[in-house]
């Protein structure tokens, strides 16, 4: 299966807001039905130990409908941690869904940003997550957001995304049509997965971005995730 070029429901202007409303709260549920927030948690739990961590912050970029950063910030009160996560999506719809999910989560606030202008200073933040984000662009857009949000995160920029497979595309497909009759729903969750990269792709683009070492493990089912340590890229500059 050949990588798709083509866009998905959600990157086009003039989308209804009932029917992003609708994919965005359909995409939660995916997510956790599917593993989205494994890999991520996963890492925060290594992180944690490793550091006898009492805080941390995150960056969320591609925030989407404010799944990730409720999930996160849920185990980090569960694990007494405290959090600072700022999620950021450009779309205003998107925000307002976001919005009322992090409403009982001071912790997280949220930033209205372009991924290719971020307006964030040098290490703000000591992590920097892109979720589900990254098959949306180019390759060369792709490494041109690694690479800004290397220059953000003081530790690791962290990836969760989707690995091209024709088992995926076609489970997610008959999935979609058997649970929602959302148009963007039934579109986007296949396309997303003709949009990834399979799992040597993703390592060979994590290369191209040249930012530090990076651990990429493939994740039940078709999902990929990776942290890349920025500490030897910031001892470059």
């Amino acid at each position: 299966m050949r990588r798709s070029l083509e866009k998905e429901m959600m990157d086009l202007p003039g989308n209804p807001p009932e029917l992003l409303q609708g994919d965005l709260a359909n995409l939660r549920t995916l997510n956790g039905c599917l593993g989205g927030y494994r890999g991520v948690l996963r890492y925060l739990r290594h992180f944690a130990r490793a550091r006898s961590m009492a805080n941390f912050s995150l960056l969320d970029i591609g925030t989407g409908g404010g799944d990730v950063p409720t999930t996160i910030a849920h185990w980090a009160r569960s694990e007494g941690i405290e959090a600072k996560i700022v999620g950021i999506d450009l779309d205003p719809v998107t925000l307002g869904v976001a919005r009322g999910q992090i409403r009982s989560f001071p912790e997280i606030s949220l930033v209205r940003a372009d991924v290719f202008c971020l307006p964030f200073a040098p290490s703000s933040f000591d992590l920097v997550h892109v979720s589900q984000v990254l098959h949306h662009f180019s390759e060369t857009e792709i490494v041109s957001v690694l690479e800004s949000a290397s220059k953000i995160a003081r530790r690791a920029v962290l990836v969760s995304d989707l690995i091209r497979h024709p088992i995926s595309y076609y489970g997610v497909t008959a999935l979609t049509r058997l649970f929602s009759r959302n148009e963007m729903t039934r579109t986007d969750a296949p396309l997303s997965v003709k949009r990834a990269f399979t799992l040597r792709e993703w390592k060979e683009l994590f290369g191209r971005a040249d930012i530090g070492p990076a651990r990429v493990a493939p994740l039940f089912p078709f999902r990929v995730f990776a942290s890349l340590s920025v500490a030897a890229s910031h001892e470059k500059r």
